[in-house]
């Protein structure tokens, strides 16, 4: 099974819990968890570069880039 079906079944499984104890204890385990901790090194600079461009302005609307690289589709 695939991540992303392993996510499809755990969102359907949270859809159907009942038991308000136990959302609480998912809902603590969300909070709790900073994805940016858990990504490398190597992802989060090329986030930071990402923001940077943005803030910039080093940015090209996505028809601009659809039609650049139309050809490869």
């Amino acid at each position: 099974m695939d991540i992303h079906a392993k996510k499809y079944q755990l969102i359907e499984w949270i859809t159907n819990i009942s038991d308000s104890n136990l959302i609480d204890k998912l809902m603590k385990i969300a909070e709790t968890t900073d994805w940016w901790n858990e990504i490398s090194e190597a992802e989060r600079k090329s986030i930071e570069r990402g923001l940077k461009d943005i803030e910039e302005n080093r940015v090209f609307d996505h028809s601009e880039v659809m039609k650049k690289y139309e050809k490869y589709f």
